[in-house]
């Protein structure tokens, strides 16, 4: 498990975070605030709900500043960035099925406005940016994945177009998040509680699986570990949709409801294309950017990939057994 340095870049420091009202936001301010003390840290969101529910949360910390704004509105970035030295962008449009049928949306909100973020990012004089990925973005089948896979490629690639402003720019790219919003957690509990069968896309299904706090960690170790350009993948283990259900609801019955248009049976979050680009460390895979790879030197330590290797949630090396999973999401049986 990723501790935080006592000399993390992030210490004392004044740090945005894009989307900051989602679940990935809230931990890591919660992680911020308890052992990082930042100097200054602003949430940015589009919510006013959101914002007030977490302001309570927070008990008012002083620490905290509050912007309403939309990661589509340069202007308001421009006002949100003053005076920042680090950002997370976590700010996304992310529901797989809405994108099919409203994709400009996800255009305007997950590619135009991380261009935004980079441009704001750059003109402002921040020091460093991590932008936050998926594994749909890994050879992507929906439209969702496409823009994220995009949005990577903006990222990734701004360290050379913007190279005289001395900004560095990452991203960090994990699986299925527990505890997340939007997760099958709260609905599998919520049915086995009334007695109901639960319903699984395809028993066949597999997942990555990293806990939200554990992810939080990983972004400000990122922070600490950036050269620019790369993309990082923390080594997580895999788990059956299947055991999933027995961890939350064992005994329950269950039934298939069949995969729905973009979903994929197995998350992937390395191609076998960019695997001549990957380096595997003990925690984590680093895959190298595709503008300036000759310069980049990969982190110490670390190994190629073999060829034509693929981070697929079903060919891992690392599994969470039913228990495993249980004490994960800290359950008891139902």
């Amino acid at each position: 498990m990723l501790e935080s340095s006592s000399v993390s870049v992030l210490r004392q420091s004044s740090i945005l975070v894009t989307g900051g009202t989602g679940s990935f936001g809230k931990t890591f301010v919660r992680h911020m605030l308890d052992h990082l003390d930042p100097q200054r840290l602003v949430i940015f969101s589009r919510d006013e709900l959101k914002q007030y529910e977490m302001r309570q949360m927070f008990h008012a910390d002083p620490r905290l500043h509050w912007v309403l704004g939309d990661v589509r509105d340069r202007d308001r970035l421009r006002y949100a960035m003053h005076g920042i030295d680090h950002v997370v962008h976590a700010a996304a449009l992310k529901q797989v099925d809405t994108a099919e049928y409203q994709p400009f949306e996800f255009v305007k909100t997950n590619i135009d406005g991380a261009q935004n973020v980079i441009e704001t990012a750059a003109e402002k004089g921040v020091r460093k940016v991590v932008a936050l990925s998926t594994d749909k973005a890994s050879s992507p089948i929906n439209l969702y994945g496409a823009t994220k896979m995009v949005s990577d490629k903006l990222f990734t690639s701004a360290n050379r177009a913007w190279a005289r402003h001395g900004t560095l720019f990452s991203v960090v790219r994990y699986g299925n998040v527990m505890g997340s919003r939007g997760s099958v957690v709260p609905l599998f509990r919520k049915l086995a509680s009334e007695g109901a069968s639960l319903p699984i896309t395809d028993k066949r299904m597999t997942r990555f699986c990293i806990p939200l706090a554990q992810a939080a960690k990983f972004v400000v170790n990122c922070f600490d570990e950036m050269r620019g350009g790369e993309l990082f993948v923390p080594r997580i283990p895999s788990m059956k949709v299947t055991d999933l259900v027995e961890a939350i609801a064992p005994g329950c019955p269950n039934y298939e409801v069949g995969i729905r248009p973009g979903e994929k049976l197995h998350e992937e979050m390395i191609a076998r294309e960019d695997s001549h680009r990957a380096f595997q460390s003990k925690d984590r895979y680093v895959v190298v950017p595709t503008v300036g790879a000759e310069d980049y030197v990969p982190p110490e330590g670390s190994q190629p990939v073999p060829e034509g290797f693929a981070y697929r949630s079903n060919t891992n090396d690392l599994w969470l057994s039913v228990d495993e999973l249980r004490a994960l999401l800290d359950l008891d049986a139902v």
